[in-house]
């Protein structure tokens, strides 16, 4: 019998689906330090983020044919090396696209109108300063008409567009891998296509009033001084994507010298540590990386899993 270790936890529904086609399911959660040992007993990994799947668990594991990722990122998997020892490696790509879409918007929204600021001050002063807050926070901004760069218009990305357009915001997107799409925005059940062509890095960053990166984790930063010196005064940033892709002492920074407004931060640099600059500051809406983490999608998440499991085990 095939035995999967589901170690960061899957659905109920992903676990019923695969314990029906046969396979024996774990749910207990090894320690890192003790997975290489545990794994030797099967056949199947799966992981969200929280699990490390490094070039010596794998050697440690001949047993293992199929490492799963419960979610897009793979940034904590060593794929490469896994596929070359013949392991297959999934992942869910399709199926958080609109969660994390939804909570861009939820910063976006945030800030615009001041939300995680006036959320602080609210209980404290509420009761004795509500005509000096309601003056504090009464500056806010509609989405409608600003434009919103994307930067990266693949799956996440492009749910993120969708609701832009229904917002009725401009969409202008960069992506180096990407020329054009084509955006199916639901209107009351009707489809309406809407065509974005993608633009160069620095034309977006020059003309876009908010900003939402949704790129992988790289070596340095996408975003940095440089690129905040090219945006507009005032601007809105937003990253649900990975930590590291901004510089987060340059966003300090830019919003010190007023050059970007507010920020939207789910993932951070020092995760699960954020820096404390980054938690103490008014301008910065935040959230504990929790884009794919609704409801609706981890039963998404846990069914793809379970339909790839049993196509590539044909049970």
């Amino acid at each position: 019998m095939t035995r999967i270790l589901a170690n960061d936890g899957i659905t109920v529904g992903c676990k019923e689906a695969l314990e029906n086609a046969g396979f024996e399911v774990s749910l207990d959660n090894v320690p890192q330090k003790k997975l290489n040992e545990e794994l030797k007993n099967f056949d199947v990994l799966l992981v969200r983020s929280a699990t490390k799947v490094r070039k010596e668990t794998i050697d440690a594991c001949p047993n293992l044919k199929m490492i799963g990722r419960g979610g897009v990122g793979m940034d904590n998997i060593d794929v490469e090396y896994a596929q070359e020892k013949g392991i297959e490696v999934i992942n869910t790509p399709a199926a958080s696209s609109a969660s994390v879409g939804e909570l861009v918007f939820a910063h976006l929204f945030g800030m615009a109108r001041f939300l995680p600021d006036s959320n602080r001050n609210m209980p404290l002063e509420g009761d004795t300063q509500f005509k000096e807050l309601k003056k504090k926070f009464a500056k806010g901004v509609e989405l409608r008409g600003k434009t919103l760069g994307i930067i990266g218009i693949g799956r996440i990305g492009q749910a993120t567009a969708n609701i832009a357009l229904g917002v009725g915001m401009k969409v202008i997107a960069t992506d180096p891998y990407i020329d054009d799409v084509t955006i199916d925005v639901d209107i009351n059940g009707q489809n309406i296509p809407v065509d974005i062509k993608t633009i160069k890095f620095n034309k977006l960053l020059k003309q876009s009033d908010y900003i939402t990166i949704h790129v992988p984790g790289g070596d340095k930063p996408v975003i940095g001084k440089k690129q905040f010196d090219m945006m507009k005064d005032g601007v809105g940033v937003v990253n649900c994507a990975r930590g590291g892709v901004i510089n987060e002492v340059d966003l300090v920074k830019a919003i010190e010298a007023g050059k970007v407004a507010y920020a939207g931060l789910d993932v951070f640099e020092n995760e699960p540590k954020p820096a404390m600059q980054i938690l103490m500051n008014d301008k910065i809406s935040l959230t504990p990386h929790i884009g794919a983490a609704t409801l609706e999608a981890q039963d998404r998440i846990g069914m793809e899993l379970a339909d790839k499991i049993i196509a590539f085990f044909g049970n």
